[in-house]
């Protein structure tokens, strides 16, 4: 396969990308720097800054990804960023030792992804993960222990022992209480952690953001932004699907404790499902791209 040529923005047709990505992504930034200054914690949007380590600033700054050139004299300023460098034309993503770095990375993500890809959904978990995470823990030790549980600490308990729990994302299962993980059907590692992904996971839709941010500065901001504006969505089911009461934050439950709810719950996860899927064949697609371009 050949290289694809070079993609030239002017400097008026960059400049208005990244004003566009930098609004978009202040409806999330804003509000959540403007909690921290006060001092308020949200249980449910926090995550994304927290969890997450992309920083409010880096979410704001446009990229343009690979194979673009940037015309004009302002461009100059990209330079003051790792990863850009001086090319015909332009300023463009230019670094071999960074690209050396992202080239590892790149490798891991899109075996990931791909294997993630190959297999159906799995539908049947409803969001218990976030009750094992409390399950038999005393009311001090409980993660968002400023929420109150919905169904108390015993009901919370009897919904775990009811309904099984059935989690292969490594990242979720490595915060069960130590009650809860003899219950879990699976046994989740990061060494197998390739062979346990599936695109029903929210878990694993959301950490599109996280393998979206790892690849900076080869993946173009617009993609980093619809992987985040999924993990939002995504967080606040699962939220939602948790024991906790958020009616306070404006969040209704999904009450998984129920037929109805594990239903409704089962249907989010399938859009969600489909919602992933295009965003990850566009990441694998960067990888390959960064293979292509380096070897």
């Amino acid at each position: 396969m050949v290289p694809e040529a070079p993609t030239v923005l002017t400097e008026p047709e960059w400049q208005a990308r990244e004003e566009a990505h930098a609004g978009r992504m202040r409806q999330w930034t804003r509000p959540h720097q403007e909690r921290r200054s006060r001092g308020e914690k949200h249980p449910v949007l926090d995550f994304l800054f927290s969890y997450y380590s992309h920083k409010p600033s880096h979410l704001e700054r446009w990229q343009p990804g690979q194979n673009v050139v940037l015309a004009g004299p302002s461009a100059r300023r990209f330079l003051d960023r790792r990863g850009f460098a001086e090319v015909d034309g332009g300023i463009a993503v230019h670094d071999p030792k960074l690209t050396e770095a992202r080239l590892k990375t790149a490798e891991y993500v899109s075996a990931l992804l791909r294997a993630t890809a190959s297999r159906a959904p799995r539908l049947s978990c409803f969001g218990l993960h976030e009750w094992a995470m409390v399950y038999r823990e005393p009311a001090d030790q409980v993660r968002h222990s400023q929420l109150p549980l919905r169904l108390g600490s015993s009901g919370t308990d009897e919904v775990v022992e009811s309904l099984g729990v059935r989690c292969g994302h490594f990242d979720a299962f490595r915060f069960f209480t130590e009650p809860a993980r003899p219950r879990n059907e699976l046994r989740p590692t990061r060494e197998n952690q390739i062979q346990l992904e599936q695109p029903g996971c929210l878990h694993g839709n959301m950490d599109l953001f996280k393998w979206s941010y790892k690849l900076d500065p080869f993946v173009r901001s617009e993609l980093v932004g619809d992987c985040f504006e999924l993990a939002v969505d995504i967080r606040i089911l699962d939220m939602r699907a948790s024991p906790y009461d958020l009616a306070d934050f404006g969040y209704p439950p999904v009450r998984i404790e129920t037929p109805e709810g594990r239903s409704a719950y089962a249907r989010a996860q399938a859009d969600f499902a489909r919602r992933a899927a295009p965003l990850r064949a566009r990441l694998i697609a960067e990888c390959d791209r960064l293979a292509l371009v380096n070897h």
